[in-house]
């Protein structure tokens, strides 16, 4: 748990004072990021980045809290519920039910300066499975994954250009690198959507795409990738299909030429060499 600093006089008058700062002037008044809030003054977790919305009142709300981690107590003129750190007393601000806001009907509305907001570490995996612009078009919607980049990987040369790695002689297969949101999905899923929008068992390529540079492989990053690779790999094994994919240690990734990135999504087309089969 993290170990806020001493608060400030600002911090003070909000969160031991009870006050309240200005609507729309907090920091996550209009903050989107994946993560957790937790309290300035003692660092307990108080909300998750999936419960925030867009209320429009000026202050960050949350339909709900993580459980036990905020006391509710009515002001003393009876019209309001206060919302405080379970933890530390910390103020936070006020709660509001009944204003079918979403379907939770529940609205916190806290202060910015009762928050700290700490990301969610995102996790990354390298795949290829041929045409590069295929394997993009499936991750891109993919529950969970943030970002996408297709580029090159395997060879000896330094960032080689998409001409030379169409050659098949530097040794670099097409891949993507994907960012993805580890509290959404994970490597085991990302594994699995790889191996069901290819076709595992071609050795020479993917699809009418012939050579070296379109076979297909799993770049692993560390032992967990690699040991959930191998047993995803073993399973369709054991179903009965010769899985020519390679699962290799990733080596340095090369992003692709901008005209590559997003492929797809550009030019409004869909895969010609990439389908969807349900394999596991």
């Amino acid at each position: 748990m993290i170990n806020p600093p001493p608060l400030n006089d600002e911090e003070k008058q909000i969160i031991e004072d009870k006050g309240t700062e200005n609507p729309f002037s907090g920091e996550y008044d209009d903050h989107w990021n994946t993560g957790k809030y937790i309290c300035r003054k003692c660092g307990n977790p108080l909300y998750k980045s999936d419960d925030k919305f867009d209320s429009q009142c000026g202050w960050p709300s949350f339909d709900d809290e993580i459980p036990e981690a905020v006391k509710r107590t009515v002001d003393a003129d009876g019209r309001r519920t206060e919302i405080t750190c379970n933890k530390c007393n910390g103020h936070l601000g006020h709660v509001f039910e009944g204003e079918e806001k979403t379907p939770k009907n529940t609205r916190h509305c806290v202060n910015s300066l009762s928050l700290i907001f700490v990301p969610t570490k995102n996790e990354s995996a390298i795949f290829a499975s041929g045409c590069f612009w295929g394997t993009e078009y499936y991750f891109q919607k993919a529950e969970g994954v943030l970002s996408t980049s297709v580029g090159y990987i395997g060879g000896d040369s330094e960032d080689p250009s998409y001409e030379e790695v169409c050659t098949g002689k530097t040794g670099h297969r097409e891949a993507i690198k994907l960012s993805y949101d580890p509290s959404k999905t994970n490597y085991e899923e990302m594994t699995k959507l790889f191996f069901e929008t290819h076709d595992p068992e071609q050795t020479n390529g993917q699809g009418p795409d012939i050579g070296f540079q379109y076979t297909s492989a799993i770049y692993y990053k560390n032992e967990e990738q690699k040991e959930i690779a191998e047993k995803l790999k073993k399973v369709l094994e054991e179903q009965g299909l010769k899985v020519a994919t390679e699962i290799l240690e990733a080596t340095t990734f090369y992003p692709a030429e901008g005209y590559h990135q997003k492929y797809y999504e550009k030019n409004g087309k869909t895969p010609y060499c990439h389908k969807y089969t349900k394999r596991f």
